[in-house]
């Protein structure tokens, strides 16, 4: 099932005006946790402009350069932002918590911190549920964490994964700035901001083992593979399968390259005639599989 890019804009308009905000509450107040909040911000804004590159490059049509397509555009950009997620968002954030703790200072005019907080988790909050349900609408029953593995499109995960951050983040970055007024302590300011960082590290790691697997290539779940063997079993002129090799090429595009076993007492003729019916029996079940080989073996 293809994804809506709705999540996708939606966390564009929100991390960008939420960044803004932010930061001009840092300069304000001095805050570390509220500085990390805002390049976190920042770094998402980035990353859902990359996330729309990626989906416009891996929409190009094939040319002489690349046969099969630029799907795994999509794969590589989603590999880029899971890193500047681990670099730039985590990164900097523990930095800025380090820099806090050995240079410690009151935050200062801490109710433009709440503010601009409250408003952020309002608008982040909009748009974790926003790519909730696009999730929840491509996984359909499948539990959430099998679906975030078997998942082919890194844009709906990515995005959910940012918001979800973001929408943590917020509160950790909040109970530092209280905790800090409360008892007068610069130091859990600085402590805020490392928790996000390591928040932020997290979320980046599981991103970018997702999507490394997806771009050194994923297969099509066991289920799907056994049908499509059994599709090409049932036809009369096929003794059975060989060898079957297939890998995702896009969320919504699989290469596969078929080996089959045909009875002895067919002639070529007739076999090209079963190569053919093979493809389209295949592709009217799973038009998802756009490129097909079937070779007799």
């Amino acid at each position: 099932m293809s994804a809506s890019k709705t999540p996708i804009y939606t966390a564009l308009a929100a991390n960008l005006g939420i960044a803004i905000v932010k930061l001009a509450a840092a300069i304000f107040t001095g805050s570390s946790a509220m500085v990390s909040e805002g390049i976190h911000s920042l770094v998402d804004t980035s990353n859902e402009v990359l996330l729309l590159l990626g989906i416009s490059r891996s929409q190009k049509p094939a040319d002489e350069k690349r046969p099969f397509g630029y799907g795994r555009e999509l794969y590589f950009w989603s590999f880029v932002v899971s890193l500047l997620f681990f670099a730039m968002g985590g990164g900097f954030s523990i930095y800025e918590g380090i820099e806090h703790l050995l240079h410690p200072e009151q935050v200062k005019n801490p109710i433009w911190n709440y503010l601009v907080l409250g408003i952020a988790f309002i608008f982040d909050g909009i748009s974790f549920v926003t790519a909730m349900k696009e999730f929840n609408r491509q996984r359909g029953k499948t539990p959430f964490w099998q679906a975030v593995k078997e998942s082919k499109d890194p844009t709906t995960f990515v995005v959910l994964f940012e918001d979800a951050a973001d929408v943590i983040g917020i509160l950790i970055a909040f109970t530092g700035i209280f905790i800090g007024q409360l008892l007068h302590n610069p130091y859990f300011d600085g402590i805020a901001s490392i928790l996000i960082g390591l928040l932020l590290t997290a979320v980046a790691i599981v991103l970018v083992r997702e999507s490394r697997s997806l771009l050194m290539g994923e297969t099509p779940n066991a289920e799907e593979l056994k049908d499509v063997v059994q599709i090409v079993e049932n036809n009369p002129a096929v003794n059975k399968v060989i060898k079957h090799l297939s890998s995702y090429l896009a969320p919504e595009e699989v290469i596969m390259a078929i080996k089959v076993n045909f009875k002895p007492d067919i002639s070529s003729q007739d076999i090209t005639k079963s190569i053919e019916q093979l493809r389209a029996d295949i592709q009217s079940k799973y038009p998802h599989y756009k490129q097909l080989f079937i070779e007799p073996a």
